[in-house]
């Protein structure tokens, strides 16, 4: 059974936190609340949780309405940032303190913490004090402790934020498996797309307290439906730049600057050469950035390299270009280009999404699902 927001805002002090809004997330998978700070993650997690009450709207769970409910008379179980766990307890007994608080017994907190230890791989640490452990290990005890209660509902607001990068993987491949094993609805709330996709399952994109869009999480990378969520799932940043369409077929980008270099016709593919006249904004992954032409097609710019960053394995290239826009190019292997050094890039076309005046999706880039929608 769901969790189901209805219609629901959050206004404090004649501000909107929440604006309206409306999801259904199922159990049997995680669903990822992502976008920027203040985007509307944790309030959302916190109406869910019965900590703060919706101004409008209801929240139902399991086909019961917990709008006015507390978080004492819900079944949720949150795990936050940082590691919240009892120092003085033991891995054992932190994992124990909901079941105790139950009045279950002896035997079957035993079963369950030690159930909840094997998922998490701490069944050799379940003796040791909280800071005899890692910051992974910590988490590891937290999550264990939110999922023992067999909570209905459990929250995770940024739980692997505060641990480095090799915790950070090992727990997101570790993620979806544990979620897959218990009968909780997870929500899981991030700012990273990258942890987004790894989660996989439905991801709601977030901006100023409005759902941009939910759905399957591929599905939103692939088919962002509006120009707010292509900018919340991609990282680095989606590039973007103004396009115009002749209405006979011919279209051309046109940058800020009103100079020669400033429009750059493109061949169009079909189904852009179909659209309406008018102003358009083009929008493609820094992956999709080249430095040599892919195909005959490709639409050459020039410009100026302003930072080279390198990863190690990618480099991260961001060019001024003649048009006077800032784009960022992610190419693998290693690129040590100099500040100021003039180069010329190279876009492909059928990797364009296409956005109206209204920054709504109107033509994806080419590919077996390619369609143009009319809005």
């Amino acid at each position: 059974m769901p969790i189901e927001l209805q219609a629901v805002s959050r206004r404090v002090d004649a501000v909107d936190h929440i604006s309206n809004v409306s999801l259904t997330l199922h159990e049997g998978c995680v669903n990822v609340l992502l976008g920027p700070t203040l985007a509307g993650k944790t309030t959302l997690m916190r109406l869910m949780a019965g900590l703060d009450l919706p101004t409008e709207g209801r929240i139902v769970l399991n086909g019961v309405d917990v709008t006015g409910r507390s978080i004492r008379r819900r079944s949720v179980a949150m795990v936050y940032q940082q590691f919240i766990n009892y120092p003085a307890f033991s891995v054992y007994d932190n994992i124990a303190a909901p079941l105790r608080t139950k009045g279950l017994s002896k035997a079957e907190i035993d079963g369950k913490v030690r159930k909840a230890a094997q998922l998490l791989k701490l069944e050799s640490s379940l003796e040791k004090k909280p800071l005899q452990l890692s910051g992974g290990q910590q988490q590891r005890t937290a999550i264990a402790r939110a999922i023992v209660k067999d909570a209905e509902l459990v929250l995770l607001d940024e739980p692997l934020a505060n641990l480095d990068y090799k915790l950070r993987e090992e727990l997101r491949v570790e993620l979806p498996r544990i979620f897959d094993k218990t009968g909780s609805i997870f929500v899981y709330a991030t700012t990273e797309p990258s942890e987004a996709l790894l989660l996989g399952g439905r991801t709601a994109a977030l901006c100023e307290g409005k759902v941009a869009q939910f759905a399957d999480t591929a599905e939103v990378y692939r088919r962002p439906l509006n120009r707010i969520t292509a900018q919340t799932l991609s990282d680095p940043p989606m590039n973007f730049a103004a396009m115009v369409a002749e209405g006979d077929g011919r279209v051309a980008l046109h940058f800020a600057n009103d100079n020669a270099s400033g429009v750059v016709p493109f061949a169009a593919s079909p189904l852009v050469a179909q659209l309406p006249p008018g102003r358009y904004t083009v929008g493609f992954r820094a992956h999709h950035v080249a430095l040599s032409p892919r195909t005959t097609a490709s639409v050459k710019v020039r410009g100026e390299v302003a930072v080279t960053e390198l990863s190690g394995s990618d480099s991260f290239l961001h060019v001024d270009t003649e048009g006077g826009e800032r784009w960022i190019a992610l190419l693998a292997g290693v690129h040590e280009r100099p500040p100021g050094e003039r180069i010329e890039i190279y876009l492909d076309p059928e990797r364009f999404y296409i956005f109206d005046s209204r920054d709504n999706l109107v033509v994806a880039p080419v590919g077996p699902t390619a369609k143009m929608e009319r809005t």
